[in-house]
């Protein structure tokens, strides 16, 4: 889609006590973090996660009218490691096989390239637009997830078979082939400890990603008004130079939804934020792939 990652506005960042629950403590049994209140409690005040024991216990009520004390909500939804593999298989599912419909179904040969291009544009605003409407969103949207993911493959279908069979052939296997060299080289970093997501590196990586986008904004408005590529950021020399910085980037927001996952695990975090750390993690690895694909692109591009 585009060189951006609308993760600011995920769930863990906008809680009051900083991303993906810093500062707290985990649920017994769970790894202790810090000295504050655990964001997955159930119940408790100000928690957005926390269950009302009446909804999960229908005869909790009933308890009350015998003077028995209400039974405790059953753990059974908690999310499971298992949980956001699962989910985050079926995006990015449902994101290659989008892809390689696109890609074998809309030609980019000289007569045909210019639809698939703005076929492949179109489905870019659309999976804009979904991400967005799922960031803002309280709650995620299985299906809301599942169409961003979908409509985001048909575009890098498209963009992938343009700089693979226009520009440098390989170019797509090489991309994914690099964006799964991050994911592992940042998974082994996180685990091993030698990557410390804390309040420092999350203020870090947001004012980083922030100027970052910023930069990418006014290079794009430069480029629609004064035509070319702007102020060159995204082409030649610079263009290597910024696309190197932005895979560096995604590899921090790995490393933040990595953090997302882990604390959901100790928190007790309900079953359904498996499916905001898949889009998270799918949102990331496009970013990444797209970067990859953009460097390629600039150093087998013809001068």
């Amino acid at each position: 889609m585009r060189s951006s990652n609308p993760v600011f506005s995920r769930r863990g960042f906008s809680r009051d006590n900083g991303y993906a629950g810093f500062n707290t403590a985990p649920q017994a049994g769970g790894a202790a973090v810090g000295t504050q209140a655990n964001p997955y409690a159930q119940p408790q005040a100000g928690n957005p996660y926390a269950q009302n024991p009446y909804a999960q216990n229908p005869y909790a009520q009933q308890d009350l009218q015998h003077g028995a004390p209400p039974q405790a909500p059953a753990t059974t939804g908690r999310m499971t490691l298992d949980d956001v593999i699962l989910r985050t298989g079926t995006t990015l599912g449902v994101l290659i096989v989008t892809a390689a419909l696109a890609w074998a179904l809309l030609p980019v040969d000289d007569a045909n390239i210019s639809r698939s291009y703005g076929i492949g544009i179109g489905a870019a605003l659309i999976g804009m637009v979904l991400a967005f409407v799922q960031s803002f969103k309280r709650k995620a949207s299985p299906a809301l997830i599942l169409t961003y993911a979908a409509f985001e493959g048909v575009f890098l279908g498209v963009i992938s078979s343009i700089v693979d069979n226009r520009i440098a052939s390989g170019a797509a296997m090489q991309a994914v082939l690099g964006t799964m060299a991050v994911f592992a080289a940042v998974l082994v970093a996180y685990k091993a400890g030698w990557i410390r997501v804390n309040r420092r590196f999350v203020g870090f990586v947001m004012a980083a990603a922030l100027g970052f986008i910023l930069l990418m904004a006014v290079n794009l408005l430069f480029a629609v008004f004064g035509g070319g590529d702007g102020l060159g950021f995204r082409s030649g020399p610079l263009g290597i130079v910024f696309g190197v910085i932005g895979i560096l980037l995604g590899a921090c927001f790995l490393a933040l939804d990595f953090k997302q996952v882990e604390d959901g695990l100790a928190y007790g975090a309900p079953r359904e934020e498996a499916w905001l750390a898949a889009f998270g993690l799918t949102l990331t690895l496009v970013w990444i792939y797209m970067e990859f694909l953009r460097i390629i692109a600039i150093l087998n591009s013809s001068d």
